[in-house]
């Protein structure tokens, strides 16, 4: 820019009368449509508005939307946040593939689901370790074990972490999905037709478990915290790609929620419940299966991630020539939070 500044000034020092004017206008002209085209090229490296999803089983979201710390770090640069409701993991994929966000929080098998049907994403930051999701029957139901689902009626919300921990379940008692009724319920509506007697049993959520558990005495039958595949939040590759800078600037405020979580658990459990409508009961009870202490992702999650990925395929979820080593490396990114740990 100096070097067009210099030319312009020489310009302007000759005289008129060994100068003609055409130049003087061809230079001024291609002065400012340099000018022009720098100042577009920085407006394009930052983005109008970022997309940002909260959940109720992500705790961390529910600090961050209302304590606003990322909208005030943004401010200066006129970027606006934009918060947008998932009532599961399968609704924020779907967000994250339509571009209605440029995070979304999921579970890790969750997102493996996403990634190996095309959905361009990837699983940068562990926002929870969670014990969310068991097998649910009412508080007077005659079943025990997993062999005894044989031939019933599970509510389930498909592509989400109770529903493929159901099906880790299932496999792990010699049955398959075949062998079951599943019912497509989302999370709200499955707990509605367990307590209802609609359904024999329901793969769970919380906080919709903890709250069906506390008010209902539903019984969690069957726990396995190993088959909960971590929460981690995602982001479009495209987002990553153009402005890597903001997507820094997301996992910094994540960090500051997180750690502000930790050292105050129960202004956490009062956000939680001031959020998501819940009792104090209800929230102590899911947050007490909420591991908030790690947030980088990296091998541990891998290795939960793809003992999914195997029955996924024998389901018929994944496509039985999907690569899943190969898909779960090309999901998980822990370059953005290992930066962020090093500062």
């Amino acid at each position: 820019m100096r070097v067009f500044r210099n030319i312009i000034r020489v310009l302007n020092q000759l005289r008129p009368s060994r100068l003609p004017s055409w130049l003087l206008v061809l230079g001024a002209t291609f002065y400012f449509s340099v000018l022009s085209s720098c100042s577009n090229s920085q407006a394009v490296n930052r983005p109008d508005t970022i997309r940002v999803d909260y959940a109720y089983y992500n705790p961390v979201s529910l600090v961050l939307k209302q304590k606003g710390w990322l909208e005030e770090d943004l401010k200066k640069d006129q970027v606006k946040v934009e918060w947008v409701l998932s009532q599961g993991s399968n609704k924020a994929l779907e967000f994250l593939n339509s571009r209605s966000l440029d995070f979304g929080s999921t579970a890790g098998a969750a997102a493996l689901i996403g990634k190996a049907n095309g959905n361009p994403i990837k699983s940068i930051y562990v926002y929870s370790k969670p014990e969310w999701a068991a097998l649910v029957v009412p508080a007077n139901s005659s079943i025990k074990t997993i062999a005894d689902l044989k031939g019933k009626k599970i509510a389930a919300t498909r592509g989400t972490d109770p529903y493929i921990f159901l099906l880790r379940a299932l496999d792990k008692a010699g049955l398959s999905a075949k062998d079951v009724e599943i019912i497509q319920l989302q999370h709200a509506d499955g707990r509605a037709a367990l307590e209802k007697g609609d359904v024999d049993a329901w793969a769970g959520l919380d906080p919709h478990m903890a709250k069906s558990e506390i008010e209902k005495n539903s019984r969690l039958f069957f726990r396995e915290p190993n088959f909960n595949s971590y929460g981690v939040l995602n982001v479009r590759e495209e987002f990553a790609q153009k402005y890597p800078d903001y997507v820094g600037r997301v996992l910094a405020a994540y960090e500051k929620g997180r750690e502000w979580a930790l050292q105050n658990p129960a202004e956490l459990k009062q956000v939680l419940v001031q959020e998501s409508k819940l009792t104090d009961v209800v929230a102590a009870k899911q947050l007490e299966r909420t591991d908030l202490s790690n947030s980088r992702i990296g091998d541990s999650q891998r290795d939960v991630i793809t003992s999914a990925g195997d029955v996924l395929k024998k389901s018929g979820i994944i496509e039985s020539s999907v690569d899943v080593n190969q898909t779960v490396s090309s999901l998980i990114d822990p370059q953005y939070v290992e930066k962020l740990a090093s500062k």
